[in-house]
C-alpha cells in the first residue's frame, strides 16, 4: 500500500473538527493507513484533569488496536494547530505518540511514514519514524514483534 499524504492529511483535519480542546484550544487531529487502504481517525481529547487528556496519534492508534489491526499501521497524517487561527505550521508527534506509533511500527515489522501539516493547511513535511524516534525502545527489545 502507497500511502496518499494528500489523502492522509485531508483525513486528519476532518478528524480534528472533532477535537475536544476546550483549555489548550489545540486541535489536532490523526489519520493511520492501514495495509488494506483503510484509513482510521483520532482527534485530541482533553480532560480538565490535564494528564488525562489524549492525543490524536494515541486515539486513532488505540482504535487500530481495538479492532485487531495494530501491526497493520503503515503511515499516518497528522495536523494541529490553534484553533481558529490562520497558522499553516507543521506540528510533528509529540514524544509520548511517537512512542506509540513506536509500538505499533515495531509489532508489523515497518518504519512508519509520517506526514505532518498545519491545521489551516500550509505545507506536509515528510518524516520517518525512525528519524524522529531514533534508538527507539519497543517490542523488539522485548523479543517481540517484526523488528
Amino acid at each position: 500500500m502507497t500511502p496518499d499524504p494528500a489523502a492522509l492529511i485531508t483525513a486528519a483535519r476532518t478528524a480534528a473538527v472533532h477535537a475536544h480542546a476546550p483549555y489548550s484550544r489545540f486541535a489536532v487531529g490523526a489519520a493511520l493507513l492501514l495495509d488494506d487502504g483503510t484509513m482510521v481517525t483520532g482527534a485530541n481529547f482533553e480532560n480538565a484533569s490535564y494528564g488525562l487528556s489524549l492525543c490524536a496519534e494515541t486515539v486513532a492508534t488505540a482504535t487500530a488496536s481495538a479492532s485487531g489491526r495494530l501491526a497493520h499501521i503503515v503511515a499516518v497524517g497528522i495536523v494541529g494547530g490553534r484553533i481558529d487561527s490562520a497558522d499553516s505550521v507543521p506540528i510533528l508527534p509529540c514524544g509520548r505518540c511517537r512512542q506509540v506509533l513506536n509500538e505499533a511500527a515495531q509489532i508489523g515489522g515497518r518504519d512508519l511514514a509520517v506526514y505532518c501539516s498545519g491545521l489551516a493547511g500550509g505545507a506536509v513535511e515528510t518524516y520517518r519514524l525512525s528519524d524522529l524516534l531514533p534508538h527507539a525502545f519497543g517490542p523488539a527489545n522485548l523479543g517481540i514483534g517484526g523488528n
